[in-house]
């Protein structure tokens, strides 16, 4: 990644009243207050818990982690569940698991929807508590996070598994799952198993109250555990476009530029107005037509970011060259998505269908972090 280029477009106008950058490289201050009142409860119930699950999100697997904790966390039985690896790039996550177990920390790629995946995460934890589980009646283990890595979907998929797997007693209730970060409000337990018994705390996330460069808060933003109104939609476009044109990812994308110039076309079942909320999660199956319009319009967005690139004739790690094809791309994807709104308004919408695409992983699977060669911070 050409590092010149990129660090300056994202460090261009990104002073908010919500988001305040100091001039030593900045620290992004987004930090509710029931988060603030939530740590010190966490603080307290870890000194407790037999063992830790730290989820972070798979395609940030060091800028979702909670810095604050960590100290506290070394001196624990932990894990670290990558959560949402379907959609983290395959070809680069055993790096990863091989960099943190080389680091002295247990690290598992999950699914939390996933039942098997889930079921291979209790399996680590149970061989983890094997030598505490003789000598205990109650073991305690520890969901932490930052918002928006998936924990309450795995403490979910948790209660799913242990109704059938243990001799549970008392109603079972399921973990808040919400679609924003720091939707789950209070601290709870809930008993999964008996003989012994284990109880799995589900907290709420906790962001580390100062990020401490702009990448990383970007990052965050990106993968949704910063809110999107706190850095603005257009932002994390931007940054998005600069880190794909950096690592020169839609040239990859050049089949389905050469798949859609060569005329590849379908008939959809019947014509609807579609919307991209269609990619949220729901429980009926996509229908054909459906699945046909997104990935039609996914192919537009790629041959519109390979054909701007292609044809760019300046330097993608020079800032002010990178700056005029991130201008030139929010243009061509105005006609792909078919916008025909005028001026920030446009570029709003652009950038929202966009970021849904990333997010929701039809663009493919991305790791925004490098894998870095010292120790583990």
């Amino acid at each position: 990644m050409g590092p010149g280029g990129l660090k300056e477009v994202v460090k261009k106008g990104l002073v908010l009243a919500e988001m305040e950058f100091i001039s030593g490289g900045g620290a992004i201050n987004w930090f509710p207050g029931h988060m603030a009142a939530a740590t010190t409860a966490i603080r307290e119930r870890l000194k407790l818990a037999d063992l830790v699950i730290e989820v972070r999100d798979a395609r940030i697997p060091l800028s979702s982690a909670n810095q604050d904790l960590q100290p506290q966390l070394r001196s624990k039985r932990s894990l670290v569940a990558l959560n949402k690896k379907d959609l983290a790039n395959p070809n680069i996550m055993h790096r990863w698991t091989r960099f943190f177990e080389s680091s002295g920390k247990d690290c598992l790629p999950i699914s939390a929807h996933s039942k098997s995946s889930v079921s291979k995460l209790l399996e680590l934890v149970e061989y983890k508590l094997k030598e505490v589980i003789s000598r205990e009646p109650t073991l305690l283990v520890m969901v932490v996070g930052v918002p928006n890595v998936g924990k309450s979907a795995l403490i979910n998929s948790i209660h799913q598994i242990a109704s059938s797997r243990f001799p549970v007693q008392g109603k079972m209730k399921r973990a808040t799952v919400g679609p924003l970060p720091g939707v789950t409000q209070d601290i709870a337990g809930y008993k999964i198993a008996h003989q012994p018994s284990i109880y799995v705390l589900d907290t709420p996330g906790v962001l580390v109250p100062s990020i401490p460069d702009i990448e990383t808060g970007l990052k965050l933003a990106l993968a949704g555990s910063v809110k999107d109104s706190v850095v603005g939609e257009d932002r994390i476009a931007q940054y998005l476009l600069a880190v794909l044109n950096t690592r020169r990812t839609p040239l990859h994308w050049r089949n389905s530029h050469n798949s859609r110039t060569e005329g590849i076309q379908y008939e959809a079942e019947e014509k609807v107005d579609y919307s991209l909320k269609n990619l949220r999660p729901r429980r009926k199956l996509p229908n054909k037509s459906d699945v046909l319009y997104i990935e039609d319009l996914v192919t537009k967005v790629q041959c519109a970011l390979y054909s701007t690139l292609s044809e760019f004739d300046g330097s993608v790690d020079d800032e002010a060259d990178l700056e005029v094809l991130i201008d030139q791309q929010f243009e061509a994807l105005q006609k792909a998505l078919k916008i025909a709104n005028k001026g920030p308004e446009a570029r709003l919408m652009v950038s929202k269908k966009f970021l849904t695409l990333f997010r929701t992983g039809k663009l493919g699977p991305f790791i925004l972090d490098d894998v870095p060669d010292s120790n583990l911070p």
